[in-house]
């Protein structure tokens, strides 16, 4: 037999099952009920599924009873579906202050205190480089600040600055340092845009084992003349004056739970389904008076696909294992998922792709945007699932609004893992994705609920053919992620 006939055999073979598969879930699709999941998660009872707010764990209950329910099975080293998050709160002081020599730095101003205690007195300042192991060799910093400049060589995203941020503190500490400032000289981030989302409460994942960290500060040196200044010595002293911070605990919870695949082989690998169900909680108010912030869009929409698939697929088990994953606090710097990517609780090299969900918002109900459509294998599959439901996945239409770098498909990316995001329809960033996309108007009621269902229906289609596939999905040839995909999964 020929290759083209046997290629050609092949794809009949194909569209026939994925046929089969969508008449499947379109009998089995239970329209009213996904609106009304729709409806709960993103209602005012909700308050804006806020991290920080005791009304997200009324969400993270929903979204576990509905697993429960539908008969998908809790994860072994979980707390029944949650896998529970150690969180910090850091709240701004009630004043903040950092002067050198003649120039005072205020909080909110050229000043923000970003975590720790309260801190008030004149200590000696040592500058150390980007604040890594290297940088102390030969420096005292017992009992002094030590200060830096921001983020870490070639890790200047705002992630990456936390990231790298968080790393510095601990380090410091072990040096003896009283407390960290980072000089921000990022040139890409206007400094207003930092402190107007920085001066608020800022939740991030606890490392610190029950001990108190130490106080973590950033200046605005935007021309490096206050750490070249220090590095002089013509600031060798500061005083300054730290008060009203408060700090608490919190438990955030990741909501997780798995489906066992039929193949003996395939079910050892897993197919991540995932999107995140916090939102911004409640703000500003609009013109109208609405002050909650409801985030149908963003991301109550995603969250319902992952219930629905948990539903679809603990019925009809597909070859390989399904591995169902809400997150918390992506609104908050992507913190749920990463902190899965560090402490799974199933081994990464298991899991051979994630289709994740996040979503600003939709300008074209014709087509289903998929960010990172052209960097795996898979990428037919997803396709043909968005066609028989009369859609076309089309590629991320705005490459400079970074998008694939900030949404929780990164984390799972970064250590190898295939992952592009299923997004709503969108041919441009405009002025319809900005009227909802973090605002208090965007509700179920001005939802296209028609779109949502084919939406949610090509969803469950595409994970279904990828998680039948006979092949493992990889990254495209050349791919900035393929050299460490390929150490996971110990592929040469």
């Amino acid at each position: 037999m020929s290759k083209r006939k046997t290629l050609l055999l092949a794809l009949s073979a194909l569209a026939f099952q994925v046929q089969a598969q969508k008449s499947s879930i379109e009998k089995e699709f239970n329209e009213k009920e996904a609106i009304s999941h729709f409806r709960y998660l993103a209602s005012d009872e909700l308050m804006g599924r806020d991290p920080i707010r005791p009304e997200i764990d009324a969400a993270a209950r929903y979204i576990s009873e509905q697993f429960w329910k539908y008969g998908a099975h809790q994860i072994e080293g979980a707390n029944g579906y949650y896998q529970n998050i150690p969180f910090r709160l850091s709240s701004p002081p009630s004043k903040g202050t950092v002067s050198l020599g003649k120039n005072i730095f205020e909080q909110g101003d050229g000043l923000l205190v970003l975590d720790g205690p309260s801190l008030s007195g004149k200590f000696g300042l040592v500058v150390v480089g980007y604040g890594q192991e290297a940088d102390f060799e030969g420096k005292d910093v017992k009992g002094k600040i030590v200060v830096t400049n921001v983020g870490a060589p070639n890790r200047l995203s705002p992630a990456d600055l936390f990231s790298a941020g968080r790393d510095k503190i601990a380090l410091a500490k072990s040096k003896g340092a009283i407390a960290l400032i980072e000089m921000y000289n990022v040139p890409s981030v206007p400094w207003n845009l930092v402190a107007n989302y920085l001066n608020r409460p800022q939740l991030t994942v606890d490392n610190s084992k029950g001990e108190e960290t130490i106080p973590y500060i950033w200046l605005k040196d935007l021309n490096n003349e206050s750490i070249n200044a220090i590095g002089k010595g013509e600031y060798s002293t500061t005083e300054v004056q730290i008060q009203g911070k408060i700090n608490r605990k919190i438990t955030g919870k990741n909501v997780v739970a798995i489906i066992e695949g039929t193949d003996p082989k395939l079910k050892n690998e897993y197919i991540m389904l995932s999107a995140h169900y916090d939102h911004v909680g409640v703000g500003k108010p609009n013109a109208e008076g609405d002050s909650i912030y409801n985030g149908a869009r963003d991301n109550a929409v995603g969250t319902v696909a992952v219930i629905n698939a948990a539903k679809y697929f603990a019925k009809n088990p597909p070859k390989r294992s399904i591995l169902l994953c809400a997150w918390t606090a992506e609104e908050k710097g992507l913190l749920g998922s990463a902190y899965f990517s560090e402490n799974p609780l199933i081994p990464l090299n298991q899991i051979i792709f994630n289709l994740n969900i996040d979503n600003g918002g939709y300008n074209d109900t014709s087509i289903i945007t998929v960010i990172g459509l052209g960097r795996t294998s898979a990428d037919p599959l997803i396709e043909v699932a968005a066609t028989e439901f009369g859609l076309k996945a089309t590629t991320d239409p705005s490459p400079e609004q970074g998008l694939y770098d900030r949404s929780d498909n990164v984390n799972f990316a970064r250590k190898g893992i295939p992952a592009p995001t299923f997004s709503l329809g969108f041919s441009a960033f405009d002025d319809e994705i900005n009227k909802y996309y973090h605002q208090p108007g965007d509700h179920v009621d001005n939802f296209d609920l028609d779109y949502a269902l084919l939406y949610w229906k090509s969803y469950i289609l595409a994970a279904q053919n990828i998680a039948n596939w006979n092949e493992r999905p990889v990254w495209m040839s050349g791919d900035k992620y393929e050299a460490v995909s390929k150490e996971l999964y110990k592929k040469e």
